[in-house]
């Protein structure tokens, strides 16, 4: 048992060995980071084709347009404008607001003005820009600075220029200091009023939780990302839409009253840029081809987004991130899908299966992992997808390898006369009948059948060599293809003489079986006489000889197989009833049966008494048998086409 399934593993090498290797070789790959822009680009296409959802009202966005631009005619806009947009605001008594205008320096007229509604508006939250070592940063306003109302908005892009990530906390690279983003103090600011205060994860004391979000924290190496930057407290943004995802009016409609009254009242409030000429604009998952398509989201939508999602996670159980799976699982997956490809390649030898079984795969692979993504989850799918076709196509290269192996040894044998469906039928167990490149010794029950010319050598001595040979080949190839399509083959020519066998390789087993074998050889050798009675007409014509033959039937045990050296192998089929078949052929010679005589044995006749016409020539003693023979002759005149 233990040597049997040795032997089993051993011919499975290819799906033990391609697996792990493909997969080693795309996980390898994607940990270079070889697979990074590929996995960006199907996150992207997820967050294109997700259903976009409502919109948040708990945020609403006071956008500087182009036609505000137009109406103030200049840039950056001035002090006492400003001013009087940020009363206008804070007449509506939001919970808190955003603005996201640098304002480290006086724009004149009106920073005196500016300055008070900073000192008296305690829920304003202004920004400034720490950066990192190679970006310059810019100071707060003084006033909100005082008074600690002030947060960072710096943006985290990735190598393609795309935003994916959001910071929570900017830290100092000596970790001595941090400072929020604005998104998330604007998010504590809304959140505190919920009664929703920040403590420390449950799961990881390391990560922040605003009643029901937990907010892990981004490492290097988290997703398809490869050594990316992780400086700060940063988390996978998890987008609402694309832009226009939150209620926006313009500068000019708040100062000119053309806003409800009630719009703002206990909502989030943020005051930014939206003109396309101000360039404070950044590619997103939605942005597509960020050359033919660069649909941009504005930096104040990018800091709406981030407190979004922040405040969705802690009152609604939204995702607070995109969550991964840790690095074990992502490569036990990818294994998995590995797998799926090698058994693919291996079990599936049709072509126009595998191709469906390899897009049915990948289809699913797709899905799950869209419906994953629907659900908050980002797992792998450009990894295990490269797998499975990769490991396919391995594993279909390495079983064409074998089978040219084997299909060179089948044809060594078989190559000469079998029909396609024994050579499909061969080739289908070429597993059970090859063994180190022979095919072994099997007893099974066939039919054989010899046919000789009659006067072969007297028609030799009359016929020019040439000749002769043009002509018996002309024989031997009807001959042959008629054993082929009465579905035998073609055992071995001896001169003029042919042996055919009907029932091998492929082992019959039950009587119809047998009973098939033996109709088809007496109707293929019915089928010679027909043919060969043509063809003598057609030599007639050409002055070249005619002829006549015999036939031996004989059915029983037989044992096939390879037969030779190293260098020259044969398959044969060697037994008794091959030589009752022989001498059947030969036996009195004398006896007269017009153009073929067909002489069959006792167990050929019980097979087929009922289905041709016959006539027993008796009980007689064949040469080199002991036992006398029981022999029958089949009549040519009585048969009748179709048998």
């Amino acid at each position: 048992m233990w040597a049997k399934w040795t032997k089993q593993i051993w011919q499975w090498r290819g799906l033990w060995i391609a697996a792990p290797s493909v997969a080693g070789l795309i996980i390898l790959l994607r940990w270079s980071g070889g697979l990074q822009p590929l996995e960006w680009m199907l996150l992207d296409q997820f967050f294109q084709l997700r259903p976009r959802e409502a919109q948040d009202t708990r945020i609403v966005i006071v956008g500087i347009n182009e036609a505000d631009l137009q109406k103030t005619r200049r840039w950056p806009i001035d002090d006492a404008t400003l001013t009087r947009v940020l009363e206008k605001v804070k007449q509506q008594q939001p919970r808190a607001i955003g603005l996201d205008l640098y304002r480290d320096l006086p724009v004149e007229p009106g920073n005196r003005e500016l300055t008070r509604v900073f000192e008296t508006t305690p829920n304003l939250i202004g920004i400034e820009k720490r950066g990192g070592s190679e970006d310059f940063p810019v100071a707060p306003p003084p006033a909100l600075k005082e008074r600690n109302q002030t947060a960072s908005n710096d943006i985290v892009p990735d190598s393609d220029g795309k935003i994916r990530r959001g910071l929570l906390y900017w830290y100092s690279p000596d970790g001595q200091e941090s400072l929020e983003s604005l998104g998330l103090r604007l998010a504590m600011t809304y959140l505190q009023a919920e009664g929703v205060e920040p403590q420390a994860a449950q799961s990881n004391p390391d990560y922040l939780q605003l009643g029901q979000g937990v907010f892990p924290i981004f490492e290097s190496m988290d997703g398809s990302y490869v050594h990316a930057d992780a400086g700060g407290y940063q988390l996978l943004l998890n987008f609402r839409g694309p832009a226009n995802s939150f209620r926006q009016v313009s500068m000019s409609d708040v100062l000119e009253d053309k806003i409800p009254p009630d719009l703002m009242r206990d909502r989030l409030v943020l005051v930014g840029p939206t003109a396309e000429s101000l360039k404070d604009f950044f590619y997103t998952p939605f942005s597509g081809n960020s050359i033919t398509t660069p649909e941009k989201m504005a930096g104040v939508e990018v800091q709406a987004n981030l407190a979004s999602q922040i405040i969705s996670a802690a009152l609604d159980g939204r995702p607070s991130s995109l969550s991964i799976w840790p690095d074990p699982l992502e490569w036990g997956w990818i294994i998995l899908w590995a797998c799926i490809g090698t058994a693919l390649g291996w079990f599936v030898r049709s072509p126009r299966l595998a191709i469906l079984g390899m897009v049915t795969a990948e289809g699913s692979l797709l899905v799950g992992g869209y419906l994953a993504f629907l659900a908050g989850w980002w797992i792998p799918i450009v990894p295990p997808a490269l797998t499975l076709a990769l490991s396919a196509i391995v594993l279909t290269g390495y079983i064409a390898q074998r089978e040219r192996e084997d299909r060179k040894i089948v044809m060594t044998l078989f190559g000469r006369h079998v029909t396609p469906e024994i050579a499909e039928a061969i080739w289908r167990d070429r597993e059970q009948l090859l063994h180190s490149g022979r095919l072994l010794g099997r007893k099974m029950t066939a039919t054989v059948l010899f046919t000789d010319l009659k006067d072969f050598s007297g028609i030799t001595e009359r016929t020019d060599p040439e000749v002769l040979m043009l002509w018996l080949n002309e024989y031997m190839d009807a001959m042959s293809q008629l054993v082929l399509d009465h579905g035998g083959i073609v055992d071995k020519f001896i001169g003029d003489s042919v042996m055919a066998v009907f029932g091998v390789p492929i082992t019959r087993t039950t009587l119809a079986e047998f009973t098939i074998d033996a109709r088809n050889a007496i109707s293929c050798a019915l089928a010679m006489a027909a043919t060969l009675e043509s063809l003598n007409q057609k030599w007639q014509s050409q002055e070249r000889p005619i002829a006549r033959m015999r036939v031996g039937i004989s059915t029983g045990t037989v044992v096939t197989g390879s037969l030779g050296g190293e260098q020259r192998l044969d398959y044969t089929t060697i037994g008794d009833s091959v030589n009752v078949a022989a001498r059947l052929e030969s036996y009195d010679k004398s006896l007269d049966a017009g153009i073929c005589r067909i002489l069959i044995s006792e167990d050929t006749y019980v097979l087929v008494k009922d289905e041709f016409p016959t006539e027993s020539i008796g009980s007689v003693q064949l040469r080199g048998r002991e036992a006398p023979t029981q022999i029958y002759q089949v009549l040519l005149e009585s048969h009748k086409d179709g048998d």
